[in-house]
């Protein structure tokens, strides 16, 4: 059976098939067959990485499309311009987020397995960190509201004018849509913050 190693050697041989730049094109342009073997040829590795140090297979993949939603969301943004090559920030992506990880689970003060293959650049991906956990709570609570606070304030983050927003919810008056907003508002903020994860933040 290859080892962890032998295994990465085999991946570096069959990485070259896109550049660096290409595979950072195709995550922003959410390109099926970058995506794709981005997946087959770094995911492996980083679910062996997790495996060994903890973790199960489903914490490898919540890991994985996590670094690959921060990846995506820093190029749509123009901020993400690399000083390695592009596994090497995936990979370094992958052992902060598990770190963040293990911290949760308190198991922090273990020390990690295999991993003097990472490259380490420096990368501070902090915020990324936070604006996927905000949005993946405000997902959750989001859809608990009523089919009509969903439209209401999907047309009110989509700036849609509030007299607008009263057409075509029908309600009486711009004014009535802008306290219906407020309220919906106020229902989501309150269903989020009494959420157990938002308050172990």
């Amino acid at each position: 059976m290859s080892s962890f190693f032998e295994k990465k050697e085999i991946l570096e041989n069959k990485v070259k098939y896109f550049t660096s730049e290409a595979i950072l094109e195709g995550i922003r342009l959410r390109n099926n067959e970058i995506l794709n073997f981005v997946y087959k040829k770094f995911y492996p590795f980083i679910s062996a990485f997790i495996i060994c140090n903890s973790g199960d297979e489903q914490d490898a993949k919540d890991i994985f499309q996590e670094a690959i939603i921060i990846i995506y969301r820093k190029t749509k943004q123009g901020k993400l311009e690399l000083n390695c090559p592009f596994n090497a920030y995936l990979h370094s992506v992958c052992r902060i987020l598990w770190l963040q990880q293990l911290k949760k689970k308190k198991l922090e003060s273990e020390e990690l397995k295999n991993l003097e293959i990472f490259i380490n650049p420096e990368i501070d991906i902090t915020e990324e960190i936070k604006e996927n956990y905000s949005y993946r709570l405000y997902q959750i609570h989001f859809k608990k509201l009523g089919k009509d606070c969903q439209k209401l304030l999907l047309l009110f983050f989509d700036r849609v004018p509030l007299k607008k927003i009263a057409e075509i919810m029908g309600y009486k008056s711009a004014e009535y849509a802008k306290r219906r907003k407020y309220l919906c508002k106020k229902s989501l903020i309150k269903s989020i913050k009494s959420d157990q994860e938002f308050k172990k933040d």
